[in-house]
């Protein structure tokens, strides 16, 4: 599976940014899909994860509210729909597939085995 994120960009707090991971492969929708988000000298912290129907979704108590992750099997995508915008919220964003149980889908970047190549989202207060 391959995978590429895009729709980073400037906004102001306050503001919305949609960000798109399309997916290659005839096996992506056998994944549950996330995104990461990662500040310069920080960890990758977990943001979102949608299962792979598209029916169950997980979100980081810092995002919950403000952000939706859904998912277009009939296009191999998945997006992330980021409103209400914090400046805290700047980092890059990455998408990320995994297999591991539902249960452990929002444990950590280290359980997911394919990922993309990441967008930047800067928010300015």
């Amino acid at each position: 599976v391959q995978l590429q994120a895009s729709g980073g960009g400037l906004v102001q707090a306050g503001g919305s940014l949609r960000l798109s991971c399309a997916a290659s492969g005839r096996t992506f929708s056998t994944y549950h899909t996330g995104w990461f988000r990662q500040e310069p000298g920080k960890e990758r912290e977990f943001v979102a994860v949608i299962n792979r129907s598209g029916g169950s979704t997980k979100y980081a108590d810092s995002v919950k509210g403000r952000f939706t992750i859904s998912r277009e099997s009939s296009k191999n995508a998945v997006y992330l729909q980021m409103n209400s915008l914090k400046p805290e919220d700047t980092a890059v964003y990455y998408c990320a597939a995994t297999s591991v149980v539902w249960g452990a889908a929002n444990r950590g970047p280290n359980l997911y085995m394919y990922w993309g190549q990441g967008t930047q989202v800067t928010v300015s207060s």
